[in-house]
């Protein structure tokens, strides 16, 4: 069987729109301090990889201007945040890895997964949840109110 074709985004380009979009909060333009300051990377480096976002048209920026992403770069980077979520959601919730520990593992692992991967870990948590659920609406029908 064929591998899936992996995404055109770099690594460094998905975390600098992670970044730009945890930064912005509800779509707010960011300064480019702040994207360095996030990502632990000097001022010409945020620049060198903003304009790159730019070019791709997944940001807005002009020379010396905030940044903010494109419909395309929120999509992406939406996309992005959201394998981060899952991917700590299960490591901590599923594997009981420590919050912190779990963080970093997210971080490193959102990049290489394969959407058919992501597809079944969403699946796997979805089924927890819904047992969960279960067990919740179970004890609370016997009398118990456990959470």
């Amino acid at each position: 069987m064929a591998r899936p074709k992996k995404r055109s985004l770099s690594q460094s380009q998905e975390d600098y729109l992670e970044a730009i979009l945890a930064i912005s909060g509800a779509g707010a333009a960011v300064g480019m301090r702040a994207i360095a300051a996030r990502l632990g990377v000097s001022m010409p480096s945020a620049n060198s990889a903003v304009a790159r976002l730019s070019r791709m048209g997944l940001v807005n920026h002009g020379r010396y201007d905030y940044v903010e992403l494109t419909r395309e770069g929120k999509r992406l980077a939406s996309a992005v945040a959201s394998r981060h979520a899952l991917l700590k959601r299960f490591l901590t919730e599923v594997l009981r890895v420590p919050e912190l520990i779990a963080e970093e593992d997210a971080c490193s692992i959102e990049h290489h997964l394969s959407t058919e991967t992501v597809k079944a870990v969403t699946r796997m948590m979805e089924q927890k949840e819904c047992r969960t659920c279960a067990v919740r609406k179970t004890s609370i029908r016997k009398g118990r109110h456990d959470g």
